[in-house]
């Protein structure tokens, strides 16, 4: 019997927001609730994009927060209620591989409800 591939150890899902303190706020309550095991807010980044039909620019916070594939349908549950914008970007992207102790912590950090 063919087998697709295996589920990856763990994932990184990236939300934006447009200030420091939401970041923080989206950040710590995905840890807090043990959705994430750890949430990193990159500096200031400039999106681009497409918005009713007109092209926009908008200074943002980016949030790559780190955790389990089990964890994942929960994780963006938590943040699209938790999130201001209309349609926020909320994207997994698996990891190939890791560390074996980093995603042990990973993995003992976070629960999937």
């Amino acid at each position: 019997m063919e087998q697709g591939p295996a589920a990856p150890p763990l994932l990184t899902v990236t939300t934006t927001t447009d200030s420091a303190e939401k970041a923080r706020r989206l950040a710590q309550g995905a840890v807090e609730a043990r959705l994430a095991a750890c949430a990193q807010i990159s500096a200031p980044v400039i999106s681009v994009y497409h918005w009713q039909q007109a092209i926009e620019s908008a200074e943002e916070w980016q949030v790559l927060f780190k955790t389990t594939p089990a964890c994942y349908d929960a994780l963006e549950a938590h943040l699209t209620a938790a999130h201001d914008y209309d349609t926020p970007e909320i994207i997994a992207v698996p990891v190939v591989r890791a560390a074996a102790g980093y995603t042990a912590w990973v993995r003992a950090e976070t629960t999937a409800p």
